[in-house]
């Protein structure tokens, strides 16, 4: 991101590298892309592993890219992403039905609160539910637990905000709108 907008993404907005913070710091124009490469980044080890050595195996490697989201490597293991994005893609890969599941929950937990923290606590909260219900083999049960755990947890400071009244509505015009007072 720095070499397109000449600036580091972690000095500005919520100092996130993810898909929401680059969204609403810059726009649609670089957020869409942002998303796009996220969820790939899960999306393609979990499909290729899954598929070539075992569902174990895919659900590992889609963990691994979760985990490189949250504490990336080129950033000396630094803060990164929330790696909502990363999960959907890593679910696509793993549990297509169970990623589509968690993708429409996010959708509809969105537009119904344009918090996108919210939506995506109440997302990651339904794969295991849905793993289970589509009767999906453990590897994917266990790893859909784990990522709901995960994206909860990186979203404290969000629940906090919540409780306070403080945190963000999504804009749709690309920008951030006010704390929500009631």
């Amino acid at each position: 991101m720095r070499a397109l907008a000449h600036e580091d993404i972690r000095r500005r907005g919520s100092g996130n590298i993810g898909a929401t913070n680059v969204w609403r710091t810059y726009g649609r124009a670089y957020g869409l892309p942002v998303v796009v490469l996220d969820t790939a980044k899960g999306f393609v080890p979990a499909l290729v592993f899954f598929h070539v050595v075992s569902p174990l195996a895919g659900v590992l490697a889609g963990g691994a890219a979760m985990l490189g989201h949250s504490r990336p490597l080129f950033l000396r293991f630094a803060r990164g992403g929330k790696m909502v994005a990363t999960c959907g893609g890593a679910f696509f890969g793993v549990a297509p039905f169970v990623g589509a599941i968690g993708l429409a929950v996010w959708v509809a937990a969105f537009l119904l609160t344009r918090y996108a923290s919210v939506a995506s606590m109440v997302s990651a909260l339904s794969l295991p539910v849905a793993a289970v219900a589509l009767g999906q083999p453990w590897p994917v049960i266990v790893f859909a637990a784990v990522a709901a755990v995960a994206v909860v947890a990186l979203h404290r400071g969000n629940m906090r905000r919540l409780l306070r009244g403080t945190e963000n509505r999504f804009d749709f015009r690309g920008r951030r709108s006010g704390p929500v007072r009631t």
